[in-house]
């Protein structure tokens, strides 16, 4: 018998984001983290220079798509949570910043293999080149929408 492989539609790929996205909360939610926190966290922790906190909003709202006065909201969180801290006109990651993300990382780690194991490396690279034109896409439709 002969199965055929389900098309990707954006009802898949909402579902499959959605889902690693669940996995990743139930880790986060242990250690009283947002997934916006987190990410804003991330971006403080790993950037390569020094940034305010509008170079924050900015970055989180490339990777969210969601509202800046939000994005401020989740920076004073993590200040006030000692996450971030104020270094001049700068937001740096704090070194309970650093540390809870390496927690959530070596949570995540073997949870993340075992969804992602197993996987053909042609097929990894083929929805990479799909997820990538996808979100150019929408980038450019959300863009528009915004003018």
């Amino acid at each position: 018998m002969t199965t055929t492989a389900p098309a990707a539609d954006p009802r898949a790929l909402g579902l499959a984001h959605y889902a690693a996205r669940g996995v990743l909360e139930h880790i986060l939610a242990r250690h009283g983290v947002t997934f916006e926190q987190q990410i804003a966290l991330r971006a403080a922790a790993t950037a390569d220079t020094p940034q305010t906190p509008d170079d924050l909003v900015a970055q989180v709202q490339v990777t969210l798509k969601t509202d800046p006065a939000g994005i401020r909201v989740t920076l004073e969180e993590l200040l006030a949570r000692q996450l971030l801290v104020a270094d001049g006109a700068h937001l740096r990651a704090t070194d309970a910043g650093h540390t809870l993300l390496s927690v959530i990382g070596t949570e995540a780690a073997p949870l993340t293999a075992r969804i992602w194991g197993g996987i053909p490396a042609a097929d990894l690279a083929a929805t990479g080149r799909v997820l990538a034109l996808l979100k150019e896409r929408a980038d450019a439709e959300l863009a528009a929408l915004r003018k």
